[in-house]
């Protein structure tokens, strides 16, 4: 039970175009292993294969392969639920998950493997006072034995996945992209083909930003980068003030994917009317000239009126459309000379011949998305006058983003989630044009400071901030919906990230001896639940984690019902032969029994026999674990 192996997949793939370049070799462990001929596929690739030494265009720092490596690395590691934290648990679709995000992203790769509309990201700034994950390139096999719990037996977190990035470490921007990068790498998996990424940035990082996506996300497939006005107030501290941050704005691929139109507001709209009762509708004019690059020579004519008036183009344009094409519009009453019939003509654009937005600007003004003072308010509002988070995003800004960039049912995913703000926004968005997008939050348990506003409001980590924010954010946005808030999701699963369920039953031959063999009755910690094992299956069939799940009662065990009947669970113990056949008969599309559940070997080889027996009906796929 393992995340995808993405190398593996990769090798696989090369394999598929050049078989020939694929050969077999001795891997570490002594087994046989697929590896690259490098040598041949430089051959079968040498028209376009650069040689060692050539001078070309790159973006580098130290450490960068290993950052690579990390992305692709898989982790024996699960998610396992926590009802009590959550918020209508069995009915909501929306996730909040507890985690490193690196090892987060890289646990749900394949199940929503790209599967996410929209993402968007708030990550360290880095301006010297930060802290950034620290993500350890050189630790030997030993090492991580010894530190691959995540938890050690009283429950405290064994390793400290965070260090303060001061300007003083030599390797300040490396430490950044070394953290930045294999996340970002992850993330580009799960998005949808026309999916899109928002990035929030400073000046400390922008340029290195941009450059990490455009060989992440491919340069071609750069949208924009937005200005939002952070702050109304001049800073006198510092050299020059600083009023905007940066929002970061690429597609996954540009020739699929779009940035929506916003729709039209009370100034577009009073642009249009219809002083000729033109049966068409409202409609405003528009220049019958465009700039001369634009044209051919059919758009180079001297155009005239139906009164007779002759009217010349002006320098460096021409028409919009050839002499043929502008007396068919004049005819159909589509090109307007004003209300005498002498005014220069110009083109009719009608308001309902389509649908018609207004095109996304790059200035992001504070009247129209807040600032960050407004965005704590906004949150000491709501947590009963107390600044739990210094540094929020406004709600309306995540708005705007989801706005453009999603429609109604699409899933969402911001893994630097700090205090919740994309969960609230988009609870909010749907409540206004009743939609049903879902949330995936993702935080590492951040400890908050001693001294903070958060601690003396009872909080420990940004976890819990995040997590009552979308508690109490949710009641507020279902009372301001009021009857248009029935039926709209503000639960949220709580899902917290923690070591496999399985115990460690594989050994290399230096380590095995046949002692072990007694203890290795139950391959199941101890400490885990049906429920925890539940979404391990969950994950490791690619079943989205907020599927619907209930208990039923099957033959008198205990039998998780996933997805109505789409996954059938069953991890009590003496699971005998009546209760597997009761669950086939609800003919699942997969069926889950445990090992050790069976309540004698005769269960285990009958197993397939049973399941046989109902496969005529529809293919049951069975796994024990």
């Amino acid at each position: 039970m393992q995340s995808r192996d993405v190398v593996g997949g990769n090798v696989e793939k090369i394999a598929a175009l050049f078989p020939h370049c694929v050969t077999e070799r001795i891997g570490k462990d002594g087994t046989a292993e697929l590896a690259i001929d490098f040598d041949k596929l430089r051959a079968e690739l040498s028209n376009d294969a650069l040689e060692d030494g050539e001078e070309r265009y790159q973006f580098t720092w130290p450490d960068k392969r290993a950052a690579s490596r990390l992305a692709n690395e898989p982790v024996n590691l699960t998610l396992r639920p926590c009802r009590e934290e959550s918020v209508d648990f069995d009915t909501t679709e929306n996730l909040y998950i507890e985690g490193d995000n690196l090892d987060v992203l890289k646990v749900l790769r394949e199940t929503y493997l790209g599967q996410v509309k929209m993402i968007y990201i708030d990550p360290p700034y880095n301006t010297g006072n930060d802290f950034v994950y620290n993500d350890d390139f050189t630790q030997g096999k030993e090492d991580f034995e010894q530190s691959s719990g995540l938890f050690d037996a009283e429950g405290n977190q064994t390793i400290d996945p965070m260090q303060r990035n001061t300007e003083a470490n030599g390797r300040f921007h490396t430490d950044w992209l070394n953290m930045i990068y294999p996340r970002l790498k992850v993330a580009r998996d799960l998005l949808t083909e026309d999916g899109v990424i928002f990035i929030s940035i400073d000046d400390n990082e922008v340029e290195n930003l941009k450059k990490v996506c455009c060989e992440i996300f491919g340069g071609q497939n750069f949208v924009g980068m937005f200005i939002w006005e952070k702050r109304l107030n001049r800073e006198n501290r510092k050299a020059i003030s600083v009023r905007h941050d940066y929002v970061i704005c690429f597609l996954k691929n540009i020739e699929v994917g779009k940035i929506a139109q916003l729709p039209m507001d009370e100034k577009a709209l009073s642009n249009y009317g219809n002083p000729d009762n033109d049966p068409r509708g409202l409609w405003k004019s528009d220049p019958a000239h465009t700039q001369a690059g634009h044209g051919t020579k059919n758009q180079f004519y001297t155009l005239v009126a139906p009164n007779g008036n002759v009217h010349h183009l002006p320098s460096g344009r021409c028409w919009i459309y050839t002499e043929t094409v502008m007396k068919e519009a004049i005819a159909d009453n589509r090109i307007w000379f004003g209300r005498d019939g002498n005014g220069v003509p110009r083109v009719k654009t009608y308001l309902y011949a389509k649908e018609r937005g207004l095109t996304p600007e790059t200035m992001l003004f504070a009247k129209d998305m807040s600032t960050n003072e407004g965005a704590k308010n906004e949150l000491k509002k709501l947590f009963d006058g107390y600044a739990v988070f210094e540094t929020p995003k406004p709600i309306n800004l995540l708005k705007h983003l989801s706005t453009i960039a999603t429609d109604s049912n699409s899933l969402i995913l911001d893994f630097f989630s700090g205090c919740s703000t994309t969960a609230h926004a988009v609870m909010k968005l749907n409540a206004e044009d009743g939609g049903h997008r879902k949330f995936i939050m993702v935080q590492l348990p951040e400890v908050t400071d001693e001294k903070s506003e958060a601690r003396k409001a009872g909080y420990a980590n940004i976890c819990e901030i995040g997590k009552e924010r979308i508690r109490r954010a949710g009641k507020k946005v279902k009372e301001e919906a009021g009857l248009q808030g029935q039926g709209l999701d503000t639960g949220f699963r709580v899902l917290k990230l923690d070591s496999s369920n399985m115990e460690d039953v594989f050994y290399t031959p230096d380590k095995f001896d046949p002692s072990l063999l007694d203890s290795l009755v139950d391959n199941i910690k101890a400490d885990r639940s049906g429920e925890d094992l539940l979404f391990q299956v969950m994950l490791d069939l690619g079943i989205e984690l907020s599927a619907k799940i209930e208990r039923k009662e099957v033959a008198g065990k205990e039998v998780f019902s996933v997805d109505d009947d789409y996954l059938l669970a069953c991890f009590d113990n003496d699971v005998n032969e009546t209760t597997i056949e009761e669950m086939a008969k609800l003919l699942p599309t997969h069926l889950v029994i445990r090992d050790a559940s069976a309540a004698n070997d005769n269960v285990l080889d009958n197993f397939d026999q049973i399941i046989e027996s109902y496969s005529n009906e529809k293919k049951i796929t069975t796994h024990v674990l």
